[in-house]
């Protein structure tokens, strides 16, 4: 357990790590097309209006056309989506190549099987240290009964009923 204020980078990280967290791709499209980010910062700030935050590393290739794109979607993992999750976390030319998609009415790419998925239009961008905060408006959204894929310690997840609520039925 870590008191001091220079905290070490790995252990910090490890740290953050125990909180499990949902996986999404988050897409948009910029001058050269469409753009994809792999992403497990994303949280709810409002119900009124409906707004969403996500965080991207201020060095990524793909942060200009978040910053200047005006509307993304917010990919919501289903727990069979891995190989998608790792594709669009790694970088390489045309991560779209093969993969189905639809497009919304602002040309933004909607990943196919996903668990839920949310059209945003960007209302705010606050630095956040390393990252930049993403703080979108969401248009719509549609959401199925699969269930999410999860990151935690490190490792993909997925969720099961806490066996209290299962010895309940």
């Amino acid at each position: 357990m870590s008191t001091n204020p220079a905290l070490d980078a790995r252990e910090f990280r490890n740290a953050l790590g125990s909180f499990a967290t949902g996986v999404t791709i988050i897409t948009t499209k910029d001058e050269n097309g469409y753009v994809g980010t792999t992403a497990s910062s994303f949280n709810t700030v409002s119900m009124d209006p409906p707004l969403i935050l996500w965080s991207i590393d201020k060095r990524a290739r793909a942060l200009p056309a978040y910053e200047q794109g005006g509307h993304f979607c917010v990919n919501v993992l289903a727990d069979d989506q891995m190989e998608l999750s790792n594709r669009f976390a790694r970088q390489q030319d045309d991560k779209f190549s093969g993969v189905d998609y639809k497009v919304n009415q602002h040309d933004i790419p909607m990943l196919e099987g996903c668990s839920t998925r949310f059209q945003c239009k960007t209302k705010y961008l606050y630095e956040g240290g390393d990252h930049m905060i993403i703080v979108g408006e969401v248009l719509d959204f549609d959401t199925s009964e699969r269930d999410g894929l999860l990151f935690h310690n490190g490792r993909y997840a997925v969720s099961e009923s806490h066996p209290e609520l299962e010895a309940c039925v």
